[in-house]
Parts: structure tokens; C-alpha cells; sequence
């Protein structure tokens, strides 16, 4: 009877171990090169994944296998101006993934490179932030030799936010964070085909780590 009440507790503990363990193992990226919003197209269907360009050859990644990970490096101050509003609190802390390559960083990009010319109408796609959970606001923007953000989407004012990009388009922009913490931002890209039909990407989930 001992042995099977031993039995038994070893079984229960080994199912407890199962159900904490990851259903798969995460690809953790902290530094280097991705295009987090990579759009492509397969064969007649509009797919996004990422593509890791930290690893030779780089590769394409399903967006909910992989961790994108802000370090502490990556905390700043939100800058003065009104420009910078969107941002929070002229001083307060933020934590910025740069539009400009950082060798320390994640340097996250958008490409549609992968869709050719003639796939969808007007050669261009729509790319949707449909949803944001997580600490704070997230949001992207890009700044010019001037110091002038333009904001691409932001979270802290209402989703979701639509932008649209032309085929063949590589583009970085800065990821803002405006507190530590884990996030989970969502897209989608849609476009129309070249014969009129709507195709979509599905919506996608990323995650951020945001390190303090």
C-alpha cells in the first residue's frame, strides 16, 4: 500500500512539473538585428512571422516562439517638447528599441520585402497594431534629422492603428515602452489582391520583456 501511495505522489508530481513547462521552447532575442514585422507572401496567402537576422543564415520565426527582450540599456528619459508627449511626462523613464542599429539593443524592423511586385493591388499592404496588454503604452515612431517624431501607432490612444506600406519596404522606427514589464502587442496586415480578393495574415502576438 506504501509503495502505491509513493506510486502515486512521484505520478502527481511529474504531471505538475508537465503542466508548468512551456508547451515549446522560446528563442529569447536581446540584441541584434530582426524584422519583428515581417510580411511575406506564400504561394497566394499574405503570412507575417519574424525574421531573425541574429542568426546566419537568418531565419524565419513564428512571432509566439520567440521573446524580444528590452534591457535595461534601453531605458531612457522621455524628451522635453510637446511632440514628445505621447510619450508621457517630459523626464519620465521610457525604454526605447532605437529606430538607428544599437549594438546592444534589439533592432526591430518592418519588411515587405518578401511580397512581389503585382501580388496585391496598388503594390501596397495595410499593417494593423490591433491590440497592446502589458504595463503601460506602447508605441512606434520614427524621428528625423531634426529631432520631429512621427508617430506610426500608439497605444495610449485607442486602438487599434492601421498604417500602410509599400511592397518592397524595410523600415525601422522606434519601439517605446513607457514601464518595465512583459507585454503582448498584436498585428495583422491585409491587402487586396491583384484579382480584387481580400486576404489577411491572421492576427499575430509578439512579446516584449521590458527589463527595469
Amino acid at each position: 500500500m506504501k509503495g502505491r501511495v509513493l506510486a502515486g505522489a512521484a505520478t502527481a508530481a511529474v504531471l505538475t512539473m508537465l503542466q508548468v513547462l512551456p508547451a515549446h521552447a522560446l528563442t529569447t532575442i536581446s540584441q541584434g538585428h530582426v524584422d519583428a514585422v515581417d510580411v511575406d507572401w506564400t504561394g497566394s496567402a499574405l503570412t507575417l512571422d519574424l525574421r531573425d537576422a541574429t542568426v546566419t543564415p537568418a531565419v524565419d520565426r513564428a512571432p509566439a516562439d520567440v521573446v524580444l527582450n528590452a534591457v535595461s540599456a534601453s531605458k531612457t528619459t522621455v524628451p522635453s517638447g510637446s511632440a514628445y508627449a505621447f510619450l508621457g511626462t517630459a523626464g519620465s523613464p521610457v525604454w526605447i528599441l532605437p529606430q538607428t542599429q544599437a549594438s546592444n539593443l534589439v533592432w526591430p524592423g518592418i519588411n515587405t520585402e518578401g511580397v512581389p511586385s503585382g501580388a496585391l493591388q496598388g503594390n501596397n499592404l495595410s499593417v494593423k497594431l490591433v491590440s497592446v496588454t502589458g504595463p503601460a503604452h506602447v508605441s512606434l515612431f520614427t524621428t528625423n534629422s531634426f529631432g520631429t517624431p512621427t508617430v506610426w501607432y500608439d497605444s495610449g490612444n485607442g486602438l487599434p492603428d492601421t498604417r500602410t506600406f509599400a511592397i518592397n519596404t524595410h523600415a525601422h522606427a522606434n519601439w517605446a515602452f513607457e514601464a518595465a514589464g512583459t507585454y503582448t502587442v498584436t498585428f495583422e496586415a491585409t491587402g487586396t489582391t491583384a484579382a480584387g480578393a481580400a486576404v489577411t495574415t491572421g492576427q499575430k502576438t509578439y512579446t516584449f520583456t521590458v527589463q527595469p
